[in-house]
């Protein structure tokens, strides 16, 4: 009878000991993905002002695997990772980070395995007034903690 007991108790602390372990592990999973996200949406942000750099652009990038890829079919398709950089480049002289985004405010998160969906929304200063812009999805996939793939929904 005290043999069942034990038994009992012990496989009752290893299953809670599991169940804790499980949930302590998707917290870390989810919280890394969210440093991520929060870390590009804040990069962004600060290259599209005025006085960005090339430098800035650059912090965006270190958070890309090697094989990334951007896929925005509204604005014409696939994009690697040199074509996407190369891209913030001649927005950066052309003038197109104006500082008039003055916000990227996230909406809605939905956290999955490696992937996370946001619906986000540009808050921009427009003839002296803020104004919220549509809601905007997009897929995030990560990859060995690195962002693998944007794809745009918008």
């Amino acid at each position: 009878m005290k043999f069942n007991s034990a038994l009992l108790i012990t496989l009752s602390f290893i299953g809670l000991y599991l169940a804790q372990a499980q949930e302590n592990n998707l917290n870390t999973h989810k919280d890394s993905l969210n440093y991520v996200l929060n870390q590009y949406y804040e990069l962004n942000l600060k290259v599209f002002q005025q006085n960005s750099t090339l430098k800035d652009i650059g912090k965006i990038f270190e958070l890309f695997t090697d094989d990334f890829t951007y896929v925005h079919p509204n604005y014409g398709g696939v994009y690697t990772r040199e074509d996407l950089y190369n891209g913030y480049k001649r927005n950066q002289k052309n003038g197109g980070y104006d500082g008039s985004v003055v916000d990227i405010r996230i909406e809605n998160i939905i956290y999955g395995l490696n992937a996370i969906t946001v619906s986000k929304r540009f808050i921009t200063k427009e003839d002296g007034r803020v104004v919220e812009g549509d809601e905007q999805m997009a897929l995030f996939e990560f990859k060995n903690g690195k962002i693998f793939m944007i794809k745009e929904y918008w």
